[in-house]
């Protein structure tokens, strides 16, 4: 079986999604590392900004999506000589 990134990005997705909802009650990221996601996922917080920096969404529609990887390609493919 190959391994891919699926399960990473869904939590990467899932921590984001959190972190969102928290800052428009106004609350600080640093608080919300603190209090929801240290305790839950067992992380750094050097990870946690790591995660909350990454494309998660866009890396896995492209890994669910594997037949157009990049803009590149489809072009390539349709101007062939």
């Amino acid at each position: 079986m190959a391994y891919n990134n699926r399960n990473i990005l869904l939590k990467m997705i899932e921590i984001q999604n959190l972190v969102l909802e928290r800052k428009k009650l106004g609350i600080t990221q640093r608080h919300v590392f603190l209090t929801e996601i240290e305790p839950r996922y067992y992380i750094s917080y050097s990870t946690f900004n790591r995660y909350l920096a990454y494309p998660a969404k866009r890396e896995l529609s492209k890994l669910m999506n594997p037949q157009v990887k990049c803009k590149s390609q489809i072009y390539r493919r349709h101007n062939k000589k």
